[in-house]
């Protein structure tokens, strides 16, 4: 597909990390009880033209895969579970039958009839899931409370979810998702009419792309105070925005399939990672830690970062965001730690200088895009000016116009009266137009005379 390989890239830790989930964490220290999960969010941000969904969606098919064999075998054992059922409310019935009788006789003989019965029954088989498109607040804990390692939340156009959670009523909504970011915590939800759910294991991972422009007029409006300056942006952590590649040839050419076999196994390995839990309490997390060397390679990068933090000279939403890389390192380490110690049937120890080291480049890397997330802000009633500007300049708009002609037109960035509105009273701010009354309650807009100049002159 010829594009920046950062879009798949980024993709896979996401997607790895939401296999791992809570199934096995990283202390950073090697006696603090501080933990990390492996759960990432991330953001593949592009011009629609550049075939990030395409990326994304090939990183996404082995997990595809397990998606099929895992309702393969939900739809088995559902199966079984039914023919079960019927022979166990035969049972009951029969059972009733024997217990009036046996009450007529000896009350003995109640208590262990029944326990004999419910010895007999079965759970009911759990569908194990591992990615949701489009859920509601209340589904997603329905679905954790069942899949308690964590799951998956892929939206393709990640701005229609962004601007949801910013709607007025959901801001419970954006307090699960912001709490669901450390995968480590619970989360209890009160609803009127449909009572208490409590969550015990909040664990979620984030993958979508965006364009440049949405996320542009996001990122100013998150980074200018109110309900969007919450952190939400910055738990983006795993963002790539490359630069778009300058040359193009054709290539046609069957796919690595010895290469694809390879990924699909580390799929699996991952899906299928047991962690001893018979020394741990109910709900702990299983953990490893850093090896010597391993430890020495986050201690010099974590004092390094620390420092940089407390400079003071970062734009705010950018310090919040590198602030949070004190779990990505451990994070990203821990993945890779996983995928090569698995791929080669090794028993799991400690995670290596190698990962660390990968992790601290990957940081580093990751950083350099986070830069221009946050330089991209743009007001959008700047925006607005500075288009109706050049349309004017261009002459697609003529002396005498009125704001109702422009926003008909739908051009970028003028595409509501609100923001065209905006628009032109900045250029009468600064005196590239006038506003004249020619009737009652009418109003057009006059152009400045050098520019109706110019345009006299194309």
């Amino acid at each position: 597909m010829q594009i920046p390989p950062d879009f798949s890239a980024a993709a896979l830790f996401v997607v790895l990390g939401s296999l791992i989930g809570r199934k096995l964490g990283i202390y950073p220290k090697q006696m603090d009880n501080w933990i990390v999960v492996a759960n990432l969010w991330g953001a593949v941000i592009a011009r629609p033209s550049l075939l990030k969904s395409p990326a994304i969606a090939e990183v996404m098919k082995p997990l595809e895969q397990l998606i099929l064999e895992s309702m393969k075998e939900y739809k088995a054992q559902q199966s079984h579970f039914e023919k079960q059922n019927m022979i166990i409310d035969a049972q009951k019935a029969a059972l009733k039958e024997k217990l009036k009788q046996a009450a007529k006789k000896d009350n003995t003989k109640l208590e262990g009839m029944i326990n004999s019965y419910h010895e007999s029954m079965i759970n009911e088989p759990i569908f194990k899931r591992y990615k949701t498109e489009d859920s509601t607040v209340e589904m997603l804990g329905q679905i954790l409370l069942q899949n308690p390692q964590g799951i998956l939340v892929h939206r393709d156009e990640l701005m229609g979810w962004l601007t949801s959670l910013d709607r007025y009523g959901r801001e419970g909504d954006r307090s699960f998702y912001l709490e669901s970011w450390n995968g480590t915590g619970s989360f209890t939800v009160d609803r009127i009419g449909r009572g208490s759910l409590h969550i015990p294991a909040l664990c979620l991972s984030i993958l979508g792309g965006i364009q440049p422009g949405p996320i542009s007029s996001y990122v100013y409006q998150a980074t200018a105070g109110g309900t969007g300056d919450d952190g939400l942006l910055q738990r983006f952590q795993m963002t790539v925005w490359p630069d778009a590649p300058k040359n193009w040839k054709n290539i046609d050419r069957f796919p690595d399939t010895q290469a694809k076999m390879q990924a699909y196994e580390v799929f699996k390995l991952l899906d299928r990672l047991d962690v001893d839990h018979h020394r741990l309490e109910e709900g702990e997390i299983p953990a490893l830690r850093f090896s010597q060397e391993a430890q020495e390679i986050f201690n010099a990068w974590r004092n390094d970062l620390e420092l940089r933090l407390r400079k003071g000279e970062l734009l705010p939403s950018l310090e919040s965001h590198l602030a949070k890389y004190r779990s990505l390192m451990p994070s990203i380490a821990l993945i890779i730690y996983l995928v090569e110690t698995l791929s080669k049937k090794q028993p799991l120890t400690s995670v290596s200088r190698e990962a660390a080291i990968q992790a601290v480049a990957w940081c580093t890397y990751l950083e350099s895009h986070a830069h221009r997330l946050y330089s991209s802000a743009k007001d959008p009633e700047m925006e607005a000016a500075r288009a109706l500007l050049d349309r004017i300049k261009k002459g697609n708009i003529l002396d005498g116009f009125s704001s109702r002609d422009i926003y008909r037109k739908q051009w970028s960035q003028l595409k509501s009266s609100e923001i065209v509105y905006q628009g032109i009273k900045i250029l009468i701010d600064f005196g590239w137009l006038r506003e004249e009354s020619i009737e009652q309650n009418v109003k057009i807009l006059r152009i400045h005379p050098c520019i109706r100049k110019s345009q006299e002159n194309l």
